[in-house]
């Protein structure tokens, strides 16, 4: 992202303090035309819109690889504020618009996720909520969001604010949503590739249940002081879920979110974020951007509300860097093993 592009200090129609140049037209010698500087390529906005223009084209070119078996996620941060559920809705959207099946799991209370896909939770509609508490098959309350056709929302209602005292008394209180997730991918009649699963910023049962369901962990980081503030806590929590309900469970993927290129302390935290996990931040970065903010309100993400606009392009280049890294991560195993396998036999047969 360029520093300093200082656009709000930008006055459309005037030029009063500009300086003017007057250059010969081709067409026309001896006439001079006027030519403001917003037009040069090396100001700090038109390198923008060029980087901008430059990034679009790039992502209509990319063909993002499907997973074999259906990746399931959990995007949290015990830190409020980071842009968790932002990231969740955009991510899965990107996903979705880029060619695959995704269902997004709304297992926070307030129920913002299913607010931005466009989804009914009012408290009378099927929600995950009767999935956990009452054994709905999950199938009965996913909803299709109106973004796109191979989006999906299992939408949280308010009582879902009670389900934590709820999960106390219940039979495998932990593992109540991944065996509903189980039966609805092995039962659906088109396989998924992706499922997110937003969950609340607390460590309780609803998000205990949403670790124990998923195979990996996206955390969002907010490029601001503070950042790592919880992280620890965070990590903490993972291992123990690693250690005594779910060992699979791996943090693969880290997003840094909220960030403002114009400051050197977004630049430090990046940094110090990527010095910490270099295997899993990804490279692409979430902006600030007043578009990525104002799509929840009128029920949207950000990729349909402006498909054009950077937030949107870096939402789709995360969600591209998700797919890409993983199909690389299991080709390289692939090799792996077939390199130990050859060895092993090229070991037997000298025996």
């Amino acid at each position: 992202m360029s520093r300093g592009l200082g656009v709000g200090r930008v006055r459309l129609g005037s030029t009063t303090g500009r300086p003017t140049f007057h250059v010969k037209h081709p067409h026309t010698e001896g006439e001079s035309v006027t030519q403001s500087p917003a037009a040069d390529d090396s100001s700090p906005l038109m390198r923008e819109i060029l980087d901008l223009t430059h990034r679009r084209k790039n992502l209509a070119e990319i063909t993002v690889p499907l997973p074999g078996k259906t990746r399931i996620f959990t995007v949290s941060n015990q830190k409020g504020g980071v842009g968790k559920t932002t990231t969740t809705v955009n991510v899965a959207a990107s996903l979705a618009k880029l060619g695959a099946r995704v269902l997004v799991i709304d297992l926070d209370p307030q129920g913002n996720a299913s607010t931005a896909l466009g989804v009914d939770h009012h408290a009378e509609i099927p929600s995950i909520y009767d999935v956990l508490i009452d054994d709905f098959p999950l199938a009965d309350v996913v909803q299709q969001s109106p973004e796109f056709d191979t989006l999906f929302c299992a939408p949280s209602t308010i009582h879902l604010a009670g389900a934590e005292i709820e999960l106390v008394s219940q039979v495998a209180r932990e593992h109540r949503l991944r065996t509903a997730l189980e039966q609805f991918v092995r039962e659906a009649d088109e396989p998924f590739h992706y499922v997110f699963i937003d969950c609340p910023p607390s460590l309780g049962l609803l998000t205990i249940n949403a670790f124990v369901a998923a195979r990996e962990v996206l955390i969002p980081i907010q490029a601001e002081y503070y950042a790592l503030e919880g992280l620890s806590q965070l990590l903490n929590s993972i291992r123990m879920i690693q250690k005594h309900l779910n060992p699979p469970l791996r943090v693969s993927t880290i997003l840094l979110t909220m960030f403002d290129g114009r400051t050197n302390l977004a630049h430090q935290v990046a940094d110090d974020v990527r010095a910490h996990f270099p295997a899993e931040v990804l490279a692409t970065i979430i902006p600030r951007a007043v578009r990525i903010s104002e799509a929840p309100s009128f029920g949207q993400s950000v990729i349909s509300h402006d498909p054009s606009g950077v937030g949107a392009v870096s939402y789709l280049e995360a969600a591209t860097e998700i797919a890409s890294r993983e199909a690389q991560r299991e080709e390289a195993l692939a090799q792996t093993a077939e390199e130990n396998t050859t060895e092993l036999m090229t070991e037997g047969a000298t025996r």
